[in-house]
């Protein structure tokens, strides 16, 4: 792997001799991504460039966001601006990515879009103008995504209320009522629908909010031929709750039980990538002992979401006992998780810098009854479930993309790895010591439903080699690393001194302060990559924190893969998928 100066150096010298003329500027940012400024007029040729032409092409928009500048104060090196577009392109080929920005003046700035040449953008920008009002100029649709199409305002633009209490008391006025009722009636046309021919009929039909096909709050409105699916449009914000909002007033500290209810069968998955991003950003080195604990607890929960998944979506295909036979073994993992952490699906457990506490007695006793265990559940679940007639009827040849399909709609993790494509982050960008485990990465190769299925069922007996490791190579050493801004201090020091009392009161009821600056970090999550991108003003809460879930880009994909399937083949499409609505809308 090259080094990041060198790929920066590389990306910086191909955009310079491909764009001469072109006032290009180079950022340092403390995750030592290559970051570079582009003019608003360029930003749709230099993607263009570096997706088609470039060598080692960064062929997959990973992430597109914003950030209000207006009242930051620390942006030494950075153009003047009131917004800044923000643009993450990964390279498999190089195994590297690069951070574009364009900075835009104005109040409700304008920028072109850049759906022409990454499809999956189209949402990323509803989302950027939903939030912070930037227009994209050309985009096929560009309407709000996360909130109500009468809403006030864009919540992440600094100006707009963080709190109830900050905003007036709430009524609803005849008008009002009308206006929201009216909004609510279902115009084709709205939803970006088109009719097909003129001498046909189409059918219209809701599919949710509430339908156990959905698995959550979403919404598909479904145009049909009979029973066959012209095209299908999901509508999702249901979730929503603020979560990029709420990191702006929380503590760095005490914004971690939110990131639990991002993924919420995720549990302390949400913590890690948090907490990885924002010690990338202080420089903040985690003991050995800690990384494993992290690891652990990171793959028992990859195992509890798994479980949750395999046995809905054998339901889905119309099996219930592996349902409860599931989530029993569920249970399972609960019970251990919460006999380490005191919680069960939000511990809440990881802490910037390590962890809450160190394993208690008789951890490794539990763990290797689960380990023993486990696998025979799963040998049975082959036999039930996945070696079923029906179910690999139900599965095979529906939802089918390919590697391509998949990078062109930022697909990550099983979903990529069904089309036979070896990309895992745990191995190719290891992190938290996971270069220290032996596990292979499972992989299929028709990229259907049912090969999705294959590749999860097959990680669950990956991670439970990585835990028997984790238990029978355990070091010895702290749980937490010795630096100022890990927070709070180990609780047996604090009754010791006043200082450490001190800085234990400080650390938490205020937080620490982290250096100005700016830091990503991609993990592999239980539905994919998952990542926190920090931005830092020198405060004791983030400026801006991103946010990039893998549901949200995957579920952008299913009307592509639905179309000319039947609605019952839908169904089966949302279970292979394996997202949760509150990573889609955090």
């Amino acid at each position: 792997m090259k080094s990041d100066a060198l790929v920066f150096s590389d990306v910086a010298g191909d955009l310079a001799t491909r764009f001469p003329g072109v006032p290009l500027l180079a950022q340092q940012t403390r995750d030592d991504f290559p970051t570079i400024w582009v003019p608003r007029e360029s930003i749709v040729p230099v993607l263009g460039f570096l997706k088609n032409e470039a060598s080692q092409p960064f062929r997959l928009l990973f992430d597109l966001t914003a950030i209000d500048e207006r009242h930051r104060a620390h942006r030494e090196g950075q153009p003047e601006s009131d917004f800044t577009v923000v643009y993450h392109l990964m390279s498999f080929e190089r195994n590297q990515d690069v951070r574009l920005k364009v900075a835009l003046s104005g109040d409700y700035p304008r920028i072109p879009s850049c759906v022409s040449v990454f499809p999956n953008a189209n949402w990323y920008e509803r989302e950027v103008w939903d939030m912070f009002g930037v227009s994209f100029e050309g985009h096929p649709h560009l309407k709000r995504i996360l909130m109500p199409a009468t809403w006030s305002g864009h919540p992440l633009r600094k100006e707009h209320p963080a709190r109830a209490t900050e905003m007036g008391q709430f009524t609803l006025p005849d008008a009002r009522e009308v206006a929201e009722q009216e909004a609510l009636r279902f115009d084709p046309a709205e939803w970006g629908m088109k009719e097909r021919s003129e001498d046909s009929d189409y059918m219209f039909l809701n599919m949710g909010p509430h339908h156990p096909g959905t698995h959550g709050l979403l919404r598909i409105a479904l145009q049909l031929d009979g029973e066959e699916i012209v095209d299908c449009v999901p509508e999702i914000g249901f979730h929503h709750r603020g979560a990029e909002k709420m990191a702006e007033r929380q503590t760095y500290h005490t914004f971690i039980p939110y990131t639990d209810r991002i993924d919420y069968l995720g549990g302390v998955m949400n913590n890690l990538a948090y907490v990885l991003a924002v010690e990338r950003l202080a420089g903040i080195r985690v003991p050995e002992r800690a990384e494993v604990i992290r690891v652990m607890l990171a793959e028992f929960f990859r195992i509890s979401s798994h479980l949750v998944w395999y046995g809905t979506f054998a339901q889905d295909t119309g099996m219930m006992s592996p349902t409860f036979y599931m989530f029993n073994d569920r249970e399972r993992v609960f019970r251990i998780v919460q006999s380490i952490t005191g919680g069960r699906m939000h511990p809440s457990w990881f802490r910037i810098g390590g962890v809450a506490q160190d394993l208690p007695r008789g951890w490794d006793t539990l763990v290797r009854e689960f380990l023993d265990y486990m696998p025979k559940r799963l040998a049975e679940y082959d036999k039930s479930v996945m070696k079923n007639s029906i179910f690999k009827a139900r599965g095979r040849d529906v939802g089918v993309y390919t590697t391509e399909e998949a990078i062109e709609w930022g697909v990550t993790g099983a979903g990529l790895r069904a089309t036979g494509y070896e990309w895992d982050f745990r191995k190719k960008r290891p992190y938290s010591g996971y270069e220290r485990f032996e596990f292979d990465v499972p992989i299929a190769t028709h990229g259907d439903s049912y090969d999705r299925a294959r590749v999860r069922v097959e990680e669950i007996r990956q991670s439970l080699r990585i835990i028997e490791q984790c238990l029978n190579n355990m070091p010895a050493g702290d749980y937490k690393a010795d630096h100022p801004l890990s927070t709070p201090p180990r609780k047996e020091r604090t009754m010791r001194d006043i200082e450490t009392l001190i800085s234990h009161f400080v650390g938490v009821a205020w937080g620490p302060v982290m250096p100005a600056g700016e830091a990503c970090f991609p993990i592999e999550a239980t539905k994919g990559c998952n990542s926190y991108y920090i931005v830092s003003d020198e405060n004791t809460n983030s400026y801006r924190t991103r946010i990039r879930t893998p549901s949200f880009a995957h579920l952008q994909m299913v009307p592509q893969i639905s179309r000319g399937l039947l609605v019952a083949d839908l169904i089966i499409v949302l279970g292979s998928v394996d997202f949760v609505l509150a990573d889609v809308d955090r």
